[in-house]
């Protein structure tokens, strides 16, 4: 896939990416001070690696043309040149001091006739909020949180390492998943500072997983890890031109992850195409003992998404379509009909569907589901981690004692929400849980079967 072919991706998931140019949602004036408006990724010198897929990497290793070595320090070359410089896009947050090394062992293994898989010798970076039990720190993107490091890896990482990828650094995020105010600016951590969108600086990343968004995007890693409780894969990789998945919940683990939700919370893969992403899932997918949330079915889940990967795959399907979008801002409408358009060429029956009306009274509910479990999970995780701050209210007392450097822009009222949250048998929060999933099932049911479908 080429960048023209990124570009009709991007058009097809504009709904999502009205938030990228939303006057409610603008980069802060650090981030744009004295910035060009648009081309902050472009290089005067051709990247050598541009656009390049898992497919192609594999092949210039199994030719001998590059190493995990030469793609390690190919990708850190490119990080260190547009990352904290040029066009500053401020999506690593940290580089991992190891990678060199572990490449150099999976080199090892290539020439000794052992290739793990289509990750082998990989360069990928993860969310910060995804433990990786080695000298990067785990923070969310929070100061309150710099320094600590995690014990252990996440499962997902395990499997990553397992499948031979090389864990290159780590990304920005919008602080703490976004969940930190109300009035927050997406791809902004008190950590991190602000991300920059590689095709106009002056536009959002969309968050939270903003990092991997640019930096997957921007060619500063081969594919990259987000996380989603609410749009924060699917919204990033939009605004960023990316593939990006939210799973079902159940299908990766989510031990050893920075917690909102315990109901909506999941890894996700984002990369330049549908196989990489492909690729990507088939790795991070499989159960985990230690993560209670299960898929119905387990034994169905494919060890290899991208058998599904075929030309003529929207033939005889029917696809919903949001009817506000189609009538939504005009520039942004027309490109959405191109795509609904692409989409009936290539065989998809378009459905026009009201969801968005029916689904928005479920969204005190929702965010009250979040305030309960965000305290119950974030206390959880600090409870073992070995970080300074020891639970929530420790994190919001942090935030408060040095209030210029962790909340120069906006403040903390959704923690301090959840904090007087009193614990997941309140009565409030069950209900709003059950309506929740009561609801919402049955006005996606109710779409599918008024339409024809079949229901979920």
């Amino acid at each position: 896939m080429n960048h023209g072919t990124r570009a009709a991706l991007t058009a097809a998931l504009l709904p999502a990416a009205v938030a990228c140019q939303s006057t409610t949602d603008k980069v802060t004036d650090e981030a744009t001070a004295g910035v060009p408006t648009a081309g902050g990724s472009d290089d005067a010198e051709p990247f050598a690696l541009h656009e390049a897929t898992v497919a192609d990497l594999q092949d210039r290793m199994a030719k001998g043309t590059e190493t995990a070595r030469s793609l390690c320090e190919k990708y850190l070359s490119r990080i260190k040149a547009l990352n904290e410089q040029g066009p500053m896009l401020r999506a690593v947050i940290e580089t991992n001091p190891d990678a060199l090394a572990i490449a150099d062992g999976l080199d090892k293994e290539r020439k000794a006739g052992k290739v793990r898989g289509p990750l082998h010798g990989i360069p990928v970076l993860i969310k910060d909020n995804i433990d990786s039990g080695d000298q990067m720190m785990t923070t969310a993107g929070a100061l309150a949180l710099a320094g600590h490091k995690a014990k252990q890896d996440a499962f997902i990482v395990q499997k990553l390492r397992a499948a031979g990828a090389v864990l290159l650094g780590r990304t920005n995020l919008s602080e703490w998943a976004n969940f930190r105010s109300t009035r927050s600016v997406s791809g902004w951590s008190s950590r991190g500072r602000q991300s920059r969108n590689p095709y106009a600086l002056d536009r959002s990343t969309s968050g939270s997983s903003s990092g991997s968004g640019v930096a997957a995007s921007a060619n500063l890693c081969a594919v990259a890890i987000g996380t989603e409780t609410d749009g924060s894969v699917v919204s990033p990789s939009a605004c960023n031109g990316l593939v990006g998945l939210k799973p079902t919940v159940g299908l990766l683990s989510r031990s050893g992850i920075i917690p909102i939700s315990s109901t909506q919370d999941t890894a996700g893969p984002m990369a330049r195409t549908v196989r990489d992403a492909a690729i990507l899932l088939g790795a991070l997918a499989g159960p985990d003992p230690a993560d209670p949330a299960k898929l119905p079915n387990p034994t169905a889940a494919p060890a290899d998404y991208t058998t599904f990967l075929k030309a003529d795959a929207l033939k005889g399907q029917r696809l919903g379509v949001e009817k506000a979008h189609l009538n939504g801002p005009p520039a942004i409408a027309a490109l959405l009909k191109e795509a609904v358009a692409a989409l009936k060429a290539q065989g998809a029956t378009i459905v026009e569907v009201e969801l968005v009306k029916k689904v928005n009274p479920l969204g005190e509910a929702e965010f009250d589901v979040l305030l309960y479990e965000f305290k119950d999970g974030v206390n959880k995780y600090l409870a073992t981690a070995g970080a300074s701050v020891r639970n929530l209210a420790d994190v919001i007392a942090f935030n408060k004692a040095h209030e210029a450097e962790a909340m120069p822009f906006f403040k903390q009222e959704i923690l301090i929400d959840s904090e007087k949250t009193d614990g997941l048998n309140n009565p409030k929060y069950k209900a709003a849980v059950q309506k929740t999933v009561t609801e919402s099932r049955k006005v996606l049911d109710g779409l599918l079967h008024d339409n024809h479908s079949r229901p979920l």
